[in-house]
């Protein structure tokens, strides 16, 4: 081996930190427009976390402008599987994009918006929550002796097939 295979080795391994801040800035920006009510809002930002990984895959992949099998030193072969992780990221961003317009589409041919509206059931068992009140017959304190070959009867209690 020579005296530069390690020096390559070495320079391969540190990330253009351009790329590193571009994948952060991303991922932060799809972050939080998906954390938006608007469906418009969380199908741009699932774009930009999608657009942020595959920038990260490339950020990890190493040095750019080598051939993946062309070569005799194994330093200086590049690794082909980031590339495939890429495509991989691509594809499921695509199906994950996809899903969401269709659902945003629904969404608007139903109610007219694009914003997902609150759900009722889940602020009324929040309120219970908040306010504790639980069952009359609820007891902390017992064992529950049911098993999962009980049936219920029709008032409720139990019965044996």
């Amino acid at each position: 081996m020579t005296a530069t295979a390690p020096t390559l080795i070495e320079s391969t391994l540190q990330p253009n930190i351009t790329l590193v801040l571009v994948t952060v800035g991303l991922v932060a920006a799809g972050t939080a427009l998906a954390l938006d009510r608007s469906l418009v809002r969380v199908l741009l930002g699932m774009v930009l976390i999608g657009n942020g990984i595959a920038v990260l895959y490339l950020v990890i992949s190493g040095r750019a402008g080598r051939a993946p099998f062309v070569g005799e030193d194994p330093a200086a072969i590049s690794d082909p599987l980031p590339q495939a992780m890429v495509l991989t990221a691509i594809v499921i961003s695509l199906a994950t994009i996809g899903f969401l317009l269709a659902l945003s589409y629904r969404l608007w041919q139903i109610s007219g918006t694009d914003d997902v509206p609150d759900d009722t059931e889940d602020a009324h068992i929040q309120r219970l929550a908040l306010e504790d009140q639980t069952s009359s017959t609820y007891d902390p304190s017992e064992e529950s002796t049911t098993t999962s070959d009980e049936l219920a009867a029709d008032d409720g209690s139990p019965r044996r097939p």
